[in-house]
């Protein structure tokens, strides 16, 4: 449940006078006891006898272990926060996917292939589990070569290597048949290959060749296995499974294919890990998924955004107890479950505040933090019974009173809590008809999308519109598969207007932020005009494009699980373009005045957005949590300064707190470039709980 970086190892793992009864290093923290003995101190709060009695050691050696650390940078009065992030990540993925361990390396551009440093981490993981005597199984795929390469070259008695899927005839240099023949090179093992293809042609000829002697006695070894070992492959187009000849071309465009997610060990699986039968699945040979579960040790190694849908099917399924994989894999997965813990940890590169020693424990006014979002719930539906319901069967499903009504597109928004008035805020007659809730920073779980669907199809179809976040669109990808399946047609447009968080030849890449504010309220006035669902996607589309947000963060939030700050920035620095869950910037810089700094945003918006003199826009200028509306209103004077010395004319402007960041201080500035049919929807009337307009 830990990074995995064994260039943190010490050299000499004596720098006290070590007990003849130490304890062996937790596998979570491989074989690196400077790093177990700073996390019992900075993240567990131990003292040093604790920390002693816990690792089998001597005091001296614990103080030893702590020098060490401390002279390193591994522990600095708490932990080094990119150890401590990828700590947390694995530590959250094992206990709610009820892992053995969890291993997560770190992210980044380290000039290197994932799967590569995942395949050599994997490596590692099995050198440290095997056994003399063992069988192990290995699957296929990029991931599998580089962990049977990256295996230590040793003779391991009485062992075996054996293939769990069939062959195949592919000229990649991954095949099963490679994977299972390099891995026994390395452990000096018995090598033993299943003599037949992985898909055969029909269901009778698999079961003639599964009761060959032969192959019934190679597939009862592997049903025997120890451990095994596999990767997880996407079915998405260009994934290994379209590329490594295992499955016949034909067989892609076969029904079963598509309802798949994932493949795990030549078995397919869809998004909830439910094994997906079918002619495909009956023309496989190899293990099937229940004798897979039955061996006792199961080690994924996977990672990749791609992969996040794979992976997380294959946690819920169970099919893996280890899983290694790097820290924004497991952020993604983790969010797109709802799971709020882990994003204290988003800052990887940051250090955790920290006061005499401590980690700073923010103030905030709540009750049980389990209960945050329920209680939040219950006090808007409270405040604006007028405006907002909730589905009494599905409480994160929040309904207009007044939007829903028959013929008429309906428009589902949603994402995670913490960024109030956004997203619930916007539902009302006039523009949201439903908004789906996550937990604080973590996208809606796919069953409340679903929900509001239902409620808010008229016939006309639903309109999805959401902030592009690997979570949301993942679950809001597979509501609509399930909403697709109940006769509702369904639609996304996903929003993409922070300038700052991908360069412009990337801008499907880009994060959806305050620029929603815009975005939505087109989208609902189309929706109220009763356009149909080709007008109300075009205008969705039209919206997104021509409008621009860049923020300055000046504070960090905390999450009310936590109460500690989720990244650290100086009294005197600010961040241009901060994420509004703490993602890095594109610039850490000294504090500038106000007029500076709206002045450095607009540039950038400029820069893509190429107003001339008499162009109309709409101007957001937005609180991040704490910023107060009379510097809001600051930042406001200069942006109409700017806009009026470039004869750009402003139709409307709006400042106050619109898409928040909990209690992060900085704001945002957004623009939307207005034409006459933009104008007419901004102008449309609408009225939800935190504004009206028109």
């Amino acid at each position: 449940m830990a990074i995995l970086d064994t260039s943190t190892a010490p050299k000499n793992r004596s720098p006290g006078s070590a007990s003849t009864k130490s304890k062996p290093v937790p596998l979570r923290f491989r074989d690196d006891p400077l790093l177990w003995a700073g996390w019992l101190y900075a993240q567990d709060g131990m003292t040093q006898n604790e920390i002693a009695k816990t690792m089998g050691i001597s005091r001296a050696t614990v103080n030893g272990y702590l020098s060490e650390a401390r002279s390193r940078g591994i522990v600095s009065l708490t932990m080094e926060t990119s150890r401590l992030s990828e700590f947390m990540v694995a530590q959250a993925l094992k206990e709610r996917f009820h892992l053995s361990d969890c291993i997560v390396i770190p992210s980044g551009d380290t000039g290197r292939p994932l799967a590569e440093r995942l395949g050599e981490t994997g490596a590692r993981v099995l050198d440290r589990l095997l056994r003399p005597g063992d069988t192990i199984g290995i699957s296929w795929g990029q991931t599998m070569i580089a962990l049977a390469r990256g295996v230590a070259s040793r003779k391991l008695a009485d062992a075996s290597v054996i293939q769990v899927t069939g062959g195949s005839t592919a000229s990649v240099d991954y095949t099963p048949e490679l994977c299972v023949s390099r891995l026994a090179m390395a452990l000096s093992a018995r090598s033993v290959n299943i003599t037949a293809p992985a898909v055969v042609s029909s269901p009778a000829i698999r079961d003639l060749l599964m009761d060959e002697p032969v192959l019934r006695g190679q597939f009862e070894l592997a049903r025997k296995a120890d451990k095994i070992v596999f990767g997880i492959c996407s079915t998405r187009p260009g994934s290994t499974v379209h590329l490594s000849g295992i499955v016949p071309i034909e067989d892609c465009s076969h029904p079963m294919f598509q309802r798949a997610t994932a493949v795990v060990a030549g078995r397919f699986i869809d998004a909830q890990g439910v094994p997906v039968r079918g002619d495909l699945d009956s023309r496989t040979i190899g293990l099937d998924l229940d004798e897979i579960s039955h061996i006792k040790t199961r080690i994924a190694v996977a990672g990749g955004a791609e992969k996040v849908p794979a992976i997380l099917a294959t946690l819920r399924g169970r099919y893996a107890n280890i899983l290694i994989t790097d820290a924004a894999t497991g952020h993604d997965i983790l969010r797109a479950e709802g799971v709020p813990e882990s994003i204290g940890a988003l800052g990887g590169t940051r250090r955790a505040q920290v006061q005499g020693g401590v980690p700073m424990k923010t103030k905030k006014l709540i009750n049980d933090p389990k209960n945050i979002i329920e209680e939040m719930l219950d006090g808007i539906i409270k405040a604006h019974p007028k405006h907002v319901r909730q589905l009494e069967e599905s409480p994160r499903s929040v309904i207009a009173v007044n939007g829903p009504r028959k013929g008429k597109v309906g428009l589902v928004i949603g994402g995670g809590s913490g960024h109030e008035p956004s997203f619930v805020g916007f539902v009302g007659k006039g523009i949201a008809d439903a908004c789906a809730i996550g937990n604080v920073f973590a996208s809606p779980p796919p069953d409340p999308i679903l929900e509001c669907t239902k409620a808010v199809d008229g016939g006309a179809g639903v309109l999805y519109m959401y902030g592009n976040y690997a979570g949301d669109v993942m679950n809001f990808d597979m509501a609509a598969e399930m909403a697709a399946m109940e006769d509702i047609e369904v639609r996304t447009v996903l929003s993409t207007d922070d300038v700052a968080s991908a360069p412009v030849d990337q801008k499907e890449k880009r994060r959806g932020v305050a620029g929603n504010f815009f975005i939505f309220k087109m989208a609902g006035a189309a929706a109220d005009k009763m356009w149909s669902i080709d007008e109300c996607e075009r205008v969705a589309r039209k919206a997104n494009e021509r409008t621009f947000t860049v923020g300055v963060a000046l504070s960090p939030c905390s999450l009310p699980q936590t109460r500690r700050h989720n990244f650290e920035i100086g009294p005197d620095e600010m961040e241009i373009g901060m994420g509004i869950h703490g993602e890095p910037g594109v610039a850490r810089e000294p504090l500038r005045t106000a007029d500076e700094v709206t002045d450095d945003i607009l540039e950038r918006i400029f820069a893509e957005m190429h107003v001339e003199k008499g162009s109309k826009v709409a101007v957001l200028v937005n609180s991040l949590g704490s910023t107060p509306l009379m510097e809001l209103y600051v930042i406001n004077r200069r942006v109409r300064e700017r806009l009026d010395r470039k004869g750009v004319e402003v139709h409307a402007t709006w400042v106050g707190t619109y898409c928040s960041s909990l209690e992060m201080a900085g704001m945002s500035i957004t623009l939307i470039h207005l034409d006459d049919e933009l104008t007419e929807l901004l102008d449309h009337p609408c009225d939800c709980a935190m504004f009206r307009a028109g």
